[in-house]
Parts: C-alpha cells; sequence; structure tokens
C-alpha cells in the first residue's frame, strides 16, 4: 500500500501544474479552483489502481482533470446561485498586453466547456494527437474544431 502512495504523490508532484491549469480555466475563483483540484486529486485516486498505461500518464491526468472539471460545471449550470463579488481587484494589470490576455481569458470562459478544453490543450502546446486521445475525437476532428473555435473566439464581442 505505501509504494502505490508514494507513486501517486510522484506522479501529483511532477503534474500538479497541469491539474491546477485545467481547474483554473474552469473558475475564477480561488477557494473553487482549490475545490476542484481536490476533486481531481480524489477522482485520480480512485481511478489510480485501474490506470493501465494505454496512454501516458500526462494524458491520463488531462483528461481526469477535465472531465471532473466539466462534470462540476454541468453540476453547476443546474443549480441557481447568487454570485457573491467585490467590485475592487488591487491585482489588476492596465496595460495593453495585459488587457489583451483578460480579453482572450474572457472570451474562452463563454465558450462550451468541451471547446474550453481543447482550446486550454492547444494553448498549453499539446500536440494534436494527444488532444484527440484526452479528449477522445479523431486527431482531424480537434484539427477542424480549433479552426472553428479560433473563428469563434475572433467574432465574439468585447463583453
Amino acid at each position: 500500500m505505501k509504494e502505490k502512495e508514494k507513486e501517486f504523490e510522484k506522479i501529483v508532484r511532477e503534474h500538479k501544474n497541469t491539474i491546477y491549469t485545467v481547474c483554473f480555466m474552469f473558475s475564477k475563483d480561488t477557494d473553487e479552483v482549490n475545490d476542484l483540484f481536490q476533486e481531481t486529486l480524489i477522482n485520480l485516486w480512485r481511478g489510480f489502481e485501474n490506470f493501465r498505461g494505454d496512454s501516458s500518464v500526462k494524458t491520463w491526468i488531462w483528461r481526469v482533470s477535465l472531465n471532473t472539471c466539466i462534470s462540476s460545471e454541468r453540476k453547476k449550470n443546474r443549480k441557481d446561485s447568487v454570485p457573491l463579488s467585490i467590485d475592487i481587484n488591487l491585482y489588476k494589470d492596465t496595460d495593453d498586453d495585459s488587457r489583451q490576455i483578460q480579453m482572450l481569458y474572457r472570451r474562452i470562459n463563454r465558450l462550451k466547456p468541451f471547446d474550453r478544453a481543447i482550446v486550454l490543450l492547444w494553448l498549453d502546446c499539446v500536440p494534436y494527437d494527444e488532444i484527440a486521445a484526452i479528449v477522445g475525437i479523431s486527431v482531424k476532428n480537434v484539427s477542424v474544431r480549433l479552426v472553428r473555435i479560433r473563428e469563434e473566439l475572433k467574432n465574439m464581442s468585447n463583453e
């Protein structure tokens, strides 16, 4: 049992940035990101024993992270909630580059969860074949979807 736990710890330590990246793309709230991270770790632990190594560990972690976040997003959308927010951001950047990045981030967040996942992987420089394996579609479909997603992002208004 100890050997399995050590191996899992090592994998999590090596890939925690990937998990946080996925979680951060699905929420702006720090507490929610941490909750998604913990939920992802739970799902990884539950599936760890059954991981056969058919794909790379990184691909498996991406897939579990995305599925966890997408499932959470669906559950969240079913509930009616009133978000609480403070209208001041002491850390907000105001230079042109920061504004461009913030605009892109807002647009990406308006995409459907599946498209958001594909863009996230693409922005993380994951090759098309790995993206296909992670999200469960063909490489050609990844290419086609990315073209359509980029077009959709370009055509979005600046809300």
